[in-house]
């Protein structure tokens, strides 16, 4: 079942066994007082094949993913040294660029629209960082994690504490048709969208349209939803302070450079970075959730450690852009372990291979993703709209 409290403390607890065999995942608690705990009261074993297609999909218990959770929380040890050359290597070459697109103004501006990709990737992996610290798998004490993760935030355009509660929603509810709520990219099942009336319908159609997805939501997202996230400010007082204040860094940000080198210029230099680099983050994220073999259960039948690894999958991408993108793909290891810092779970991958099977999507398999918008129960697995049509 899962439950949420209000509490004080800001932990994210790591994995334990809870009494009788009844297993406890990791629990996302944060200072802002809102605690998920996900229980498993009755831990799946599994499913058999529902089709051909299924058949020649890796299935993964949730016995399986705890034992290999076992052998990699090992890694869930952040160095210092480490994460602070990981910030600097990504801080300075985007400043560094920046500056230059604000030179190579003068002499053309298809100078700085080129610019613009690498600052974007740089900004996704900036953003990546903070999403490290929004684990607090970044740096070893928690009061370290908040602070990058607040200063990145301003530059990422993402309240910090905002982000780090919606986000750890989406990790303790993952894969669960009970529990569709918040952080995560909406699905509907089809039985669900046959009942749904012909406004319904065509709504969800254009919330999945690819246009909408990658292209004006992200910017939605990041330019003006982060801006006042009404979907949890509701009671929650500090959230609104650290949203708030979040704004007010922002706006304070864009007055001195407005000041500095022009209102107009900082437009023409920042806004395709952030339009650039918020629809690579989202993509990043949909890739991840909205494969076709991904996991989906009711309450009764989720187990948190089986939708870790079978609800994400392994992007696997060249090196360059696994850089760029600090490992996220690697992302079903990083749900089943959270507290694993970016730049230690292509080791997991080398420590337990069978991960490498599981989920393995290419950057080609990837554009076949875009056709997917519901999960159809009876076939287990994601369909496209055509999939309706008798």
């Amino acid at each position: 079942m899962l439950f949420c409290t209000k509490i004080d403390c800001a932990l994210e607890k790591c994995l334990t066994y809870g009494p009788l065999g009844c297993y406890r995942a990791p629990c996302e608690i944060n200072q802002d007082g809102y605690d998920i705990i996900p229980t498993t009261a009755k831990p799946q074993m599994g499913r058999e094949p529902q089709s051909a297609h299924d058949a020649h999909h890796t299935l993964t218990t949730g016995e399986q993913a705890r034992a290999w959770l076992r052998i990699l929380n090992g890694y869930a040890k952040p160095s210092t040294p480490r994460s602070v050359a990981e910030l600097a290597v990504t801080v300075v070459p985007l400043v560094a660029i920046w500056v230059a697109m604000v030179a190579s103004l003068q002499f053309g501006y298809w100078i700085a629209l080129l610019l613009s990709i690498p600052a974007a990737g740089l900004l996704v992996r900036l953003f990546l960082i903070q999403h490290d610290c929004g684990h607090y798998s970044f740096f070893k004490s928690r009061w370290a994690n908040d602070l990058v993760g607040r200063f990145i935030g301003v530059f990422t355009l993402t309240p910090h504490a905002y982000w780090r509660n919606a986000h750890a929603i989406h990790h303790a509810t993952s894969g669960n048709l009970d529990r569709r709520e918040i952080g995560g990219v909406e699905v509907v099942t089809v039985r669900e969208y046959r009942a749904m009336s012909r406004w319904q319908r065509l709504s969800y159609r254009l919330y999945r349209n690819p246009l909408v997805m990658l292209g004006l939501g992200p910017t939605y997202i990041f330019v003006l939803k982060f801006r006042l996230p009404l979907d949890m400010l509701h009671g929650r007082q500090k959230i609104l302070m650290s949203v708030m204040a979040t704004n007010l860094a922002i706006f304070a940000v864009i007055v001195l450079a407005g000041l500095a080198i022009g209102f107009t210029e900082l437009a023409m230099v920042q806004v395709p970075i952030t339009m650039i680099a918020s629809s690579i983050g989202v993509w990043l994220f949909y890739v991840q959730h909205q494969f076709e073999n991904v996991h989906w259960s009711k309450n009764e039948d989720w187990d948190f450690h089986q939708a870790a690894v079978e609800g994400s999958s392994f992007f696997d991408l060249p090196w360059g852009m696994r850089w760029f993108t600090a490992n996220i793909g690697i992302h079903h290891v990083h749900h089943l372990s959270s507290r694993i810092p970016h730049y230690r779970l292509q080791d997991c991958l080398e420590r337990v291979p069978e991960l490498r099977a599981v989920n393995r999507i290419t950057l080609r398999d990837s554009l076949k993703t875009l056709r997917l918008a519901l999960w159809d129960e009876e076939r287990r697995k994601m369909v496209g709209f055509r999939a309706l049509r008798p």
